[in-house]
């Protein structure tokens, strides 16, 4: 029996998962979108691997029982964490034709070809740092590229707080870019490698030198979708095309639709869902 068509599940732990999925839905707009913000049990950025990995998995089996054949962990702490086991160890037992991608990846393939200096500094969450994640998936690509990281924990709670804008998130911006240039101050190329991390964007290059280009992953991985269904039709041809948005979260409907704005840069309707 053919299976019926269904929407591209986009995941994150919490809201900062829309700022990527607005950029998919700028390049891809015909399809339909699932999202759920596991709320609940956020942050992920502070927990252990096992953690990240289970709950993470619980919310790649909450998609695939919506009937989504392709999910994105729009989540760097998930994509650092719990990627590649479900990958390699679950998808060929659960749902062998459905694909989980991650936000890591795309990021690091074109990396390289933006810095000149061959330095490349690395914002995020302490997680994904300890991962080691971005600076072993680089050298894959670009074995030459020197990587610096810094854990920026403060800079989630600030927008969050939606204290980002004010002149409370300066200490916390200024402090976490100095301490990382001061790793090296030839590194010309910041990741922002946290989907918080971009409405912060205007505080970062108050407190830049001139000279650095910040990238953010929102665009990256929607140009890495697109190119991933162009190259894997029969992925494509399993995905719904009415413009659909659906908007979920694990906890309180109220406050994830306020946020939702935020990071959005819409309004949005959410339903709360129980993943037992």
């Amino acid at each position: 029996m053919e299976k019926a068509l269904a929407p591209i599940g986009v995941f994150d732990s919490g809201y900062g998962g829309l700022t990527v999925l607005k950029k998919i839905v700028d390049v891809l707009p015909a399809y339909d979108y699932l999202y759920l913000g596991d709320n609940a049990r956020a942050p992920y950025g502070t927990r252990s691997f096992e953690t990240v990995y289970r709950y993470t998995l619980d919310c790649v089996k909450w998609f695939f029982a919506q009937g989504c054949p392709l999910v994105i962990l729009a989540c760097n702490t998930a994509s650092a964490k719990a990627l590649r086991s479900i990958q390699q160890q679950d998808l060929p037992e659960i749902a062998p034709t459905n694909r989980v991608l991650g936000v890591i990846r795309p990021t690091t393939e074109l990396i390289g070809t933006l810095t000149k200096t061959g330095k490349v500094g690395i914002l995020a969450t302490k997680g994904t740092v300890s991962s080691g994640s971005y600076p072993i998936e680089i050298e894959k690509f670009y074995p030459d590229i020197s990587v610096y990281q810094e854990a920026c924990p403060m800079w989630v709670p600030l927008v969050e707080n939606n204290e980002h804008a004010g002149l409370g998130a300066d200490y916390f911006v200024k402090k976490h870019l100095d301490s990382l240039l001061e790793k090296n101050s030839s590194i010309d190329t910041l990741l922002l490698a946290c989907t918080h991390y971009p409405l912060l964007m205007d505080k970062i290059k108050q407190f830049l030198p001139d000279g650095i280009q910040v990238i953010s992953q929102g665009e990256i991985v929607a140009n890495s979708l697109s190119d991933y269904l162009q190259r894997h039709p029969e992925m494509e041809k399993r995905l719904s095309k009415t413009g659909s948005r659906r908007f979920c979260t694990t906890d309180d409907i109220t406050d994830f639709e306020q946020h939702a704005s935020l990071f959005y840069g819409a309004a949005i309707k959410a339903e709360k869902i129980n993943l037992t």
